[in-house]
């Protein structure tokens, strides 16, 4: 899958970590790069079976041709996509679980330690010394696990990632942006079919920049433009490919 600057796959720093070091967030921001993964994995759906098929068409295929090298290349893709997201996402779980075990480890051997940490945590989000102990004792009190994992590792220990899910979303995603390439050029009359793709796809990779900034709160024009100019570059160079290939067998 496409992956994003944050990526969802990304493990949590876990068992080796240091006190006082950095953990990533979890919550909202989380959730947010899932839907940034899922908008970038719908493009490389587009632009991987776009140049596909164009490349394909250049060799001047037949409308058969063009929809088997096209299914092959959607399910080739969505199943690679699927593959590696469970492999990259099954590693943060496991990151996830390494943290939450050696928490728990410390909050057995060291529990004194593991309040003034937390306290310490609180103090420096801009609690008073006296506020952040009393929040510190009363979480600790009732769920230390779940307090210190917030806090330190910006874990929920009731909502570690699945893997399965991130696979069948992996696998939706790329399915979903291969289909209009694919549809674009098997449907429309043969003498159409490179113009129809062409400008469907431009449009559709616009679209996926324009979801990629908004997400990830960047500028739009440069994502938009990068992502339309990505993607015309790949279907101008498989299509000439394609065209090549077609006259070196005449």
């Amino acid at each position: 899958m496409g992956n994003t600057d944050d990526d969802p796959g990304k493990p949590v720093a876990a068992a080796g970590r240091h006190r006082g070091e950095p953990h990533e967030a979890g919550g909202l921001g989380g959730r947010l790069n899932w839907l940034r993964a899922a908008v970038l994995g719908a493009n490389d759906g587009v632009v991987s079976t776009a140049g596909l098929v164009v490349g394909v068409a250049g060799a001047q295929a037949t409308s058969s041709e063009l929809l088997t090298a096209g299914l092959a290349g959607l399910l080739a893709g969505s199943l690679s996509m699927a593959a590696g997201e469970y492999v990259s996402v099954s590693t943060q779980r496991d990151s996830e679980r390494a943290a939450l075990a050696q928490e728990r480890r410390e909050l057995a051997t060291a529990p004194q330690e593991e309040l003034d940490e937390l306290t310490g945590l609180y103090v420096a989000k801009g609690l008073t010394p006296q506020l952040a102990r009393q929040v510190a004792v009363e979480l600790t009190a009732h769920d230390p696990l779940a307090a210190h994992a917030e806090v330190e590792l910006g874990i929920d220990p009731e909502e570690l990632t699945n893997p399965w899910h991130a696979a069948g979303a992996s696998f939706a995603a790329f399915t979903v942006g291969a289909l209009l390439p694919l549809l674009a050029i098997v449907l429309p009359p043969a003498d159409a079919r490179i113009a129809v793709t062409v400008a469907s796809v431009l449009v559709a990779l616009a679209a996926c920049g324009w979801g990629s900034a908004r997400l990830g709160r960047a500028p739009v024009r440069p994502a938009v433009l990068r992502n339309v100019a990505g993607g015309a570059l790949a279907m101008a160079i498989t299509y000439a490919a394609g065209a090549l290939l077609h006259a070196s067998t005449l």
